[in-house]
């Protein structure tokens, strides 16, 4: 009895044991599946896929110089940078000799003609009644601005209001009165300053700027063939430094268009068989995305190839830059997203993935439209006829199923 009694004590240890060793074995399977495939299905989603490459491109620019005589002067800018003007337009003028002095002279003169004319007459002509009024109006305003264009426009009103109201000062003084001597007095200062001021307009409608680097004639949009790697490395400009203000001379760009000139891999561009009149879009550093066109190609050795893109929005958020960093963004797809393990190829040219619900699956042809290194943006054929081209079986076209968002489908 004890005998027995310890064989079956011993099977069921054994027994036990296997259990133990099979739960173990199982559990050990199951670790390893899931370390290695994760899960056996994915979960159709939407998604973007693209192709973006990061560079530094120089920017090329249609500028016109403007420099008068008088420039050693110094100037006095007549529009801000940014602006726009129209061809004819007084842009900036140089200092006249002596200014400083004859500006404080003529605002002497106003003091004291402002103080005249009080004693000559109580009786004021509605017309300086009326620019009286303009000019509290302006003063009272300008406390509350802040915006420096806007502050120099009310200084410029002030100034013309001013002027006036002493020309009709004058014109109301009886001749070798006191006030009519100020007058002319300052009269003559004010042509003294007038006569002896340069004045620059612009000879093109477009942008004003002062960011004059004298790169104006080499980055030219008139002579891309001029341009190189080398010659574009020689410049050693850095890449997203602002062009400083010159203090001698502006210019007026034109606003509708700007290049960018870099160079690429003849490689990549032989794989996305890019060419002049090429279309793409390019992402600046403030991440606008803007359309562009290849303009100009020169190759530059087996590898490299020098390209101009050519833009026609933002134009003006570049006047600061001559070299930045950009993307390259040779194309965008989006659409339903899934891995490319999860795409099957029934022949040269049709692709199907396998809709898993519950307990039963479905084949559905698949377009792909655009495959990446991991994922794959697809879609459904739009009619069963493009199937049928295709060699698919009536039968099947004609109880064709289509792939939805959220649908599970087996890698």
């Amino acid at each position: 009895m004890k005998q027995e009694k310890r064989k079956i004590n011993r099977k069921k240890y054994i027994a036990f044991i296997i259990i133990i060793v099979i739960i173990i074995g199982y559990a050990l399977y199951t670790i390893y599946n899931l370390a290695i495939k994760p899960t056996s299905t994915f979960i159709v989603e939407n998604g973007n896929l693209a192709s973006e490459e990061n560079l530094q491109g120089y920017i090329i620019r249609d500028e016109t110089v403007l420099k008068g005589e008088n420039y050693k002067n110094g100037m006095v800018q007549i529009k801000s940078e940014g602006e726009k003007v129209a061809k004819g337009e007084r842009i900036f003028r140089y200092y006249t000799k002596g200014e400083e002095k004859l500006v404080e002279k003529i605002q002497e003169l106003d003091i004291k003609i402002q103080e005249a004319w009080e004693n000559e007459s109580n009786t004021l002509p509605s017309d300086v009644k009326l620019l009286e009024t303009q000019i509290e109006t302006k003063l009272s305003e300008l406390y509350h601005i802040n915006d420096i264009q806007k502050i120099k426009e009310y200084k410029k009103d002030l100034s013309s209001y001013i002027t006036k109201k002493a020309k009709i000062a004058g014109e109301s003084s009886p001749a070798g009165s006191y006030l009519k001597n100020l007058i002319e007095e300052r009269s003559k200062y004010e042509n003294e300053l007038n006569s002896g001021a340069e004045y620059l307009t612009a000879s093109r409608s477009g942008v004003i700027s002062y960011r004059v680097d004298g790169l104006e004639e080499v980055l030219t949009p008139s002579n891309f063939a001029s341009l190189s790697k080398t010659k574009l490395e020689e410049l050693k400009l850095k890449t997203g430094q602002i062009v400083s203000t010159n203090e001698e001379c502006g210019k007026v760009i034109d606003n509708f268009a700007c290049y960018i000139a870099c160079v690429l891999e003849t490689e990549k561009l032989e794989e996305q068989e890019a060419k002049v009149g090429s279309k793409l879009k390019i992402r600046l550093s403030n991440n606008q995305e803007v359309e562009a066109e290849i303009v100009y190609m020169a190759q530059e050795s087996n590898e490299e190839n020098l390209v101009v893109f050519k833009l026609e929005r933002y134009v003006e958020e570049l006047i600061n830059y001559r070299k930045i960093s950009f993307d390259i963004i040779w194309w965008s797809v989006k659409g339903l997203k899934v891995p490319n393990e999860a795409i099957k190829q029934e022949s040269e040219d049709l692709y199907y993935v396998t809709r898993k619900i519950v307990s039963y699956t479905d084949k559905i042809y698949v377009k792909v439209l655009k495959k990446g290194e991991n994922y794959s943006i697809i879609e459904n054929y739009e009619t069963g006829k493009e199937l049928l081209e295709k060699g698919v079986p009536q039968e099947q076209v004609k109880y064709r199923k289509l792939i939805s968002l959220y649908d599970e489908i087996e890698l």
